[in-house]
């Protein structure tokens, strides 16, 4: 017997199917070095009620050409196992070839293996993590795919078969190489097909995490900054609704359900991708998903150098881009990726500093993510990206680690940087949006910072990040009328993002909506049950109603020290229990190294010590501190509201 098997499925239940019962319309070929993994999968696709030709069917003394051929003439759909063995298989490549040209091939990858160079017409199903039952999210996919080769004919898991509907071309997108265009018309042809007019497709879209073929740690960034960088390209498009970050990235890979991961976001379509670095080559596959159906189109794998990796992340965000803008009937679309760079050195150490940045759980992370951004600006001085990138890892520190006698260093650098960005590509909204919320929470300039936030605002209306910072800061300046609108769009791009809905408490809590301010934080922790200053922020809501008991519980259940302590001292004192007020109030005094002089103010003004508040807040100020953001409308220093000297200190701020 040969080395490639084959395989061949006919339909169980003859329902409405033209071909008799008996006759096989689905071709296994996999090599016969994984027969033992195949027989699961061939069993998986028969119990689902398909009949599949495989060569373990073959009678002794049976002729295996004319058997094969036979079979692969009758198929509807040809399955084939690439694996790290069947990719050298005479055998698995000709049966692959019959599929590819008559445009019925579903490829499953074994090993996590990718195709060779030719026969890749169809995205690769990754089965080497599925669990080889019929619930798991990769074998269902299986089964679609084979489902909507059949034509008119969907089989349904233990059930016969009835009508699809119609079923989708099969076209993938895939790119590579310096200058490499989508490939060439066929892109098009797939793209309007999906989007083409009167389709009734949403424009909205959200970019999957890429899959990291090979699970290298070393190369993860890679995978995890193109899908990053494609969202941000495609978010520039005032034509698109592209999902955020934090609620694309909720998707995991082999568990979730892409359909019903696609209906929690409202998406109309998924964007997955594969990408494989192998000895500095790099293979990146891209692949459209319809969100109602999980059906996906795919083109042939491409690979080029490593060095193209620019190419790659700009054609893909660019020709998606470019074609939806023809297809959905907009008008005025983004022509160009705004604050790049064309230095591939300068993109490597930027894709690796916001994985950095994205995942540091320490200081010394936060501060390598620093030293990336860093070489990717001396690498190419004029990457704006990196500038404004650069700016948010300086604030990042000087906020969470930073010492009172470096935090106006670090916050200065900040600015000094974005202002870089902003110089370099005015029109780079996360630059014009980080320059207004370093110039507000470094140099307290609320009027200096209104102009970047609100062109921000115009030109970030795709980005959930430049939404949520505007809204948080027309909350803390009293613009709420501008506020809730921005908030919203923010929730709409990225509803699963834990830090959105916090900012959705504090634009609530401003205007003294306290129930509307508790329900958004307790929409961030059932999202992140971890989130800091979130329980605190429920429980100062619940002291501005008085419901002081049920603020002690949550003060109680904090995890950001000087929040919890602030609230303490607060609650206790209104209780009665002054040892244990003074006890936490201790705690916010003690620590010399660290400025907790904001939440002192916050606690003095509760007690009645107004003219010690007020110092308290002189001194926050003089400390950039950054909590003096929300001085002009936190409800606990409502006692100091008609002091001339707490006037003074608003207007020095722009605040009043």
């Amino acid at each position: 017997m040969t080395d490639g098997g084959v395989g061949d499925v006919t339909d169980s239940d003859p329902g409405p199917a033209k071909e008799s019962a008996g006759i096989s319309t689905l071709f296994f070929s996999y090599s016969r070095d994984d027969q033992m993994r195949a027989v699961p999968i061939i069993n998986l696709l028969e119990k689902a009620g398909f009949a599949v030709w495989w060569d373990g069917l073959l009678a002794g003394g049976e002729r295996f050409s004319h058997s094969t051929e036979a079979a692969l003439d009758r198929a509807k759909a040809v399955v084939v196992l690439w694996s790290k063995s069947s990719i050298h298989s005479h055998w698995v490549h000709d049966e692959a070839t019959r599929g590819r040209d008559r445009r019925i091939l579903v490829p499953l990858s074994l090993d996590g293996s990718l195709p060779p160079l030719g026969f890749g017409q169809f995205q690769v199903i990754d089965l080497s993590k599925a669990k080889m039952n019929s619930d798991d999210v990769a074998v269902q996919k299986m089964f679609r795919a084979v489902q909507a080769l059949h034509e008119g004919e969907v089989m349904q898991v233990g059930q016969s078969l009835r009508p699809a509907k119609p079923a989708l071309s099969r076209r993938t997108l895939i790119v590579a190489g310096t200058g490499a265009a989508l490939v060439g018309s066929g892109a098009a042809a797939w793209l309007a097909g999906v989007f083409g007019k009167g389709s009734g497709a949403s424009n909205r879209i959200a970019v999957l995490p890429f899959n990291n073929i090979g699970n290298n740690a070393d190369q993860a960034y890679i995978a995890e900054g193109l899908s990053n960088e494609i969202r941000a390209t495609l978010a520039q498009n005032g034509a698109l609704e592209v999902v955020g970050q934090a609620s694309s990235a909720a998707f995991v890979r082999g568990k979730a359900d892409p359909v019903a991961f696609a209906r929690k976001l409202r998406a109309g379509f998924l964007i997955d991708g594969a990408v494989q670095v192998d000895k500095d080559i790099l293979r990146v596959t891209i692949e459209l998903i319809e969100g109602k159906t999980g059906i996906s189109r795919t083109n042939r794998p491409f690979e080029q150098p490593m060095g193209d990796i620019l190419a790659v992340q700009r054609e893909i965000g660019g020709a998606i881009a470019a074609e939806l803008s023809g297809k959905i009937g907009a008008a005025n679309m983004a022509k160009q990726v705004y604050g790049g760079t064309g230095n591939v050195i300068a993109f490597d150490h930027y894709l690796r500093g916001k994985d950095l940045h994205a995942h540091a759980k320490d200081e010394a992370e936060s501060r390598q993510a620093l030293v990336q951004f860093e070489a990717a600006i001396a690498a190419d001085p004029d990457f704006a990206a990196a500038h404004a990138a650069r700016a948010r890892a300086l604030a990042a520190i000087s906020g969470q680690y930073g010492r009172a006698d470096e935090i106006k260093t670090l916050y200065d650098a900040a600015i000094a940087s974005v202002r870089q960005a902003v110089k370099l590509a005015p029109r780079l909204a996360d630059a014009q949006s980080i320059l207004g919320l370093l110039l507000f929470q470094g140099n307290f300039d609320a009027i200096g910072a209104r102009g970047p936030f609100d062109l921000s605002r115009k030109q970030g209306e795709g980005d959930a990040s430049v939404m949520a910072r505007f809204a948080a800061f027309c909350a803390a300046t009293g613009r709420d009328g501008d506020a809730v609108p921005a908030l919203d769009r923010a929730v709409l791009l990225d509803p699963l993002n834990a830090l959105v809905h916090r900012i959705g408490g504090m634009v609530h809590h401003a205007a003294r909506r306290y129930p509307a301010a508790i329900a958004a934080h307790r929409q961030a922790l059932s999202i992140n049950p971890d989130l800091p200053d979130t329980h605190a922020r429920i429980g100062q809501a619940l002291l501005a109603q008085n419901k002081n008991r049920e603020a002690l519980a949550e003060f109680e259940k904090e995890t950001h020290n000087w929040s919890k302590l602030a609230g303490l001292a607060i609650v206790q004192h209104r209780l009665g229990n002054v040892a244990a007020a003074q006890k936490a109030m201790a705690g916010l005094t003690g620590d010399r190294e660290t400025v907790s002089f904001y939440q002192q103010g916050q606690v003095l003004a509760q007690w009645g010590r107004v003219d010690e508040a007020i110092a308290a807040l002189g001194q926050a100020k003089t400390q950039r501190d950054a909590g003096m953001t929300d001085a002009r409308v936190d409800p606990m220093l409502d006692p100091l509201a008609k002091q001339p000297a707490f006037i003074n200190l608003l207007k020095s701020m722009g605040l009043a």
